[in-house]
C-alpha cells in the first residue's frame, strides 16, 4: 500500500501530520498538551481511561484520597483540546517498517498510523526476578494496586479483632514494607499514622497501636538519594513513629502468611506477617523490549530503552521514547523526567514540521526531590536547599497541589488532607473484598481463557507479526479481537 510520507517523517500532502502517544502518564499528556496549539493531529493510546499522580497512590491506600483526585479522566484533561483523541487499548505491536501500532481493548483490537511515535509506556513493579512475590507482596503501580492494599491494610485491622489466637493476631497485625526509597517510606509512615492516630478508640478487642510496622531494605540507609543529613532525619522519624526500619536485609521468599529475610552475615529469618507491600525496585513497561527488538537498539538491565541524546530510538528519529521507559544519562524514574522529556518530544516534532533544525539533546532540569514521612513531616532537596520537618512538608504540599490535574481535585484533596493532617480521620476507608481479590482472580481467569496462539505471518521487518486487513491512511482499522468467535458477540466498526 502506497504511503504518502516523507523520509524525514514530517508528512506531505494536504493531510496533517499524525502524532500517536502512547501512555497516559506525566511523559504522554505533557507532550499532548504541548501539541495543543500544533497543526498536528494527536492520537493518545492508553492502557486506562485516567491519568495517575503517581506520588500520591500510597495516600489513596491508605484512605486520605479517593481514586478519582489523583486518577481524573484523560478525556476530561483533553476535552477542550480540539487536535487530539483519546483511545482505550493496551499496545501489543510497533510496527516501524509501516508505522502503525496496533492494541488491544475489551472486544476489539485496532490499528492506528503515524507519522511521529510518542512512547511513555512507563514502569511497572519490579521483583528482582522473583515474580511469584507478587502474589502476596503486591505493589504499588495502579488505582488496582492501591485499592487492594487499602483493602488488605483496612481488612488486616478487621480480621484481627475477629481472632482469638495471640500468634494469629500478631501476624494480621503485622506490617511489611520492601523498600525504604520515597514510596516505601510514605506508605510505612501512613500505616504507623493509622494505626496510632486513627484507629485508635474504633475496636473492642484489639488496641491498633500494638501494631507492628516493617521497613525492609537492603541497602545502607532510607532515602539515599537524599544523603546522609536528609536520610539520617527521616530515619529518627520514621523511629519516633515506632516504624521498626530494618537495612540490610534482602528478601529470599515470600508466602501467605510471612516474609523470608537474609541479613548481611548469611543468617535467615522469617517475619510472620500477613500483610506485604512491595515498593522495591520498578522496570520498563514489557513495551521497551519489544520496541527494542524491532529496532535492533538495546534496553538496560532495568529494561529501558537506551534511546539518542535527543530521545529518539536508534535509526528512527520519528520514534521518541520518554519517561520511565527512557534510559539516558542515568536519569531517575521521575515525573519531572517524564514531564521534561514529553515536552522535549514535542518541542523537536515541532522544528520539524517548520523546517528547522532538529535533533537537539534533551537537557533534564532537576527541580528536586521530597518525600513525606508522616503529617507535618517531610524531607526535600531543590538545588542546594536541604529542607526537612515542617518546612519540607509545606513545600512537599504546595509542589503537589502544583502538579495535580484540574482545580476540582486541587480543592477536593486539601479537604482530605485537612480532615487527616489536622484532624484524625480518613475520609476514604471504603474496602471490599472484591478490591483484594480481583488481581488474583482476573489473572486465574486469563490464563484459563487465553486463546491458544496461532503461527504467526512474516512482519513487514522479517519479526513475526499477524495477517490483518490493510490500513486505511489516515484511519483507525478495527482488527477482530479473540472475542470474536464467541457466539453472540456484536459486530466491530472498523473504521
Amino acid at each position: 500500500m502506497h504511503r504518502d510520507r516523507s523520509t524525514d517523517g514530517t508528512g506531505t500532502g494536504d493531510r496533517r501530520h499524525r502524532v500517536v502517544i502512547i501512555g497516559s502518564g506525566f511523559g504522554g499528556l505533557f507532550a499532548a498538551k504541548a501539541l495543543r496549539r500544533a497543526p498536528v493531529d494527536v492520537t493518545m493510546v492508553a492502557r486506562t481511561t485516567h491519568h495517575l499522580f503517581q506520588p500520591l497512590l500510597y495516600q489513596v491506600a491508605t484512605g486520605i484520597l479517593s481514586p478519582g483526585e489523583v486518577a481524573p479522566a484523560t478525556r476530561e484533561i483533553l476535552r477542550r483540546q480540539r487536535n487530539a483523541e483519546v483511545l482505550l487499548g493496551e499496545v501489543t505491536d510497533i510496527d516501524l517498517e509501516t508505522r502503525t501500532v496496533t492494541a488491544n481493548a475489551p472486544l476489539t483490537t485496532f490499528r492506528v498510523e503515524y507519522d511521529s511515535l510518542i512512547v511513555a509506556a512507563g514502569a511497572t513493579q519490579s521483583y528482582f526476578g522473583h515474580d511469584e512475590f507478587a502474589e502476596h507482596a503486591p505493589g504499588m503501580k495502579s488505582i488496582d494496586d492501591a485499592l487492594e492494599l487499602r483493602g488488605r491494610i483496612f481488612g488486616a485491622f478487621e480480621l484481627a479483632e475477629l481472632e482469638t489466637d495471640p500468634a494469629a493476631i500478631a501476624r494480621w497485625m503485622t506490617f511489611v514494607v520492601v523498600g525504604a526509597g520515597p514510596t516505601g517510606v510514605e506508605m510505612a509512615g501512613q500505616i504507623a499514622e493509622l494505626a496510632h492516630r486513627t484507629l485508635p478508640g474504633e475496636f473492642r478487642r484489639i488496641d491498633p497501636r500494638k501494631a507492628r510496622i516493617v521497613l525492609l531494605d537492603a541497602g545502607d540507609s532510607v532515602l539515599g538519594t537524599f544523603g546522609d543529613r536528609l536520610s539520617g532525619k527521616a530515619l529518627r522519624q520514621l523511629h519516633r513513629l515506632g516504624v521498626d526500619v530494618e537495612l540490610g536485609a534482602t528478601v529470599v521468599g515470600v508466602d501467605d502468611d510471612g516474609i523470608e529475610v537474609a541479613d548481611r552475615d548469611g543468617q535467615r529469618r522469617r517475619i510472620e506477617c500477613k500483610t506485604k507491600i512491595w515498593a522495591a525496585g520498578v522496570s520498563g513497561s514489557p513495551l521497551g523490549a519489544h520496541l527494542a527488538a524491532r529496532a535492533g537498539a538495546e534496553t538496560d538491565r532495568a529494561g529501558r530503552v537506551r534511546v539518542e541524546p535527543d530521545c529518539t530510538l536508534p535509526g528512527h528519529p520519528e520514534v521518541f521514547v520518554v519517561g520511565d521507559l527512557m534510559a539516558l544519562d542515568r536519569l531517575p524514574g521521575v515525573a519531572q523526567v517524564a514531564i521534561q522529556g514529553g515536552r522535549h518530544a514535542a518541542r523537536q516534532i515541532l522544528r520539524r514540521l517548520r523546517g528547522e533544525p532538529a535533533g537537539q539533546p534533551f537537557r533534564y532540569r532537576d527541580k528536586g526531590s521530597m518525600a513525606t514521612i508522616s503529617r507535618f513531616s517531610a524531607v526535600a532537596t531543590v538545588g542546594r536547599l536541604r529542607l526537612a520537618g515542617l518546612t519540607g512538608w509545606l513545600l512537599w504540599l504546595a509542589v503537589h497541589l502544583l502538579y495535580l490535574v484540574g482545580f476540582k481535585n486541587r480543592v477536593t484533596a486539601v479537604l482530605h488532607w485537612f480532615v487527616s493532617f489536622i484532624g484524625r480521620g480518613r475520609s476514604e476507608r471504603t474496602v471490599t473484598l472484591q478490591q483484594v481479590v480481583a488481581r488474583t482472580a482476573l489473572r486465574e481467569a486469563g490464563e484459563q481463557t487465553a486463546p491458544p496462539v496461532a503461527p504467526a505471518a512474516a512482519g513487514s521487518d522479517g519479526s513475526a507479526g499477524s495477517a490483518a486487513p490493510a490500513d486505511v491512511p489516515g484511519q483507525r482499522t478495527a482488527v477482530p479481537g479473540p472475542e470474536a468467535a464467541r457466539p453472540g458477540a456484536p459486530e466491530r466498526p472498523t473504521g
